[in-house]
């Protein structure tokens, strides 16, 4: 890396702290005794900082030394069949974890399967959304004091304020597709 692309790259880093931090280049300027033609051009790669500068931005904008020159973790996209984290209780039945990292999101999306005549774990009320389609088979949707059948095909969506299950009580194993937010399994 040459030196205006270690600028660019520090001058792009600066620039993203200080969007998340919501301050404006003059916000920034004020803080660091800086004036904002100097935070213009730094986070346009123009000049660089002296290490004592860089430090004090550093600290303004909330983050370390260690953290501000990190590499970017990468961000795995696609997960394949050996990426995925499997349980299977004693009855049987199974809950795949696609994305095995997913508590650290929004979401967590499982592929559940539930043998004949078994029922997963009552949920208690919490905060969060379920969503589940039906991939084979059917099940019974308990929640609160209704019972909703669910065959192939088609999908549910609740909220999780009330008692939760799924049964199912046909003779044929039942497979779904199950997310839940925020993630809790």
């Amino acid at each position: 890396m040459n030196t205006d692309e270690i600028n660019a790259n520090i001058g792009r880093r600066i620039r993203d702290l200080r969007n998340r931090n919501d301050l404006t280049q003059q916000e920034l300027a004020d803080r660091s005794e800086l004036t904002k033609g100097f935070i213009s051009q730094l986070e346009n790669g123009q000049v660089s900082p002296s290490v004592e500068t860089l430090m004090n931005l550093i600290e303004i904008l909330g983050t370390t030394p260690a953290d501000f020159f990190k590499e970017g973790e990468k961000e795995q996209v696609v997960f394949s069949p050996g990426d995925y984290f499997v349980k299977t209780d004693d009855a049987g039945n199974s809950r795949t974890w696609l994305i095995p990292s997913a508590l650290k999101f929004q979401m967590e999306p499982l592929l559940v399967v539930i043998q004949p005549h078994e029922s997963l774990d009552e949920d208690k009320p919490h905060t969060g959304e379920e969503f589940g389609y039906v991939l084979s088979g059917c099940i019974s949707l308990y929640l609160g004091d209704k019972v909703y059948h669910v065959k192939a095909g088609e999908s549910f969506y609740y909220r999780t304020e009330k008692d939760h299950r799924i049964a199912n009580q046909s003779a044929r194993p039942a497979k779904l597709i199950w997310i839940s937010t925020p993630p809790m399994f």
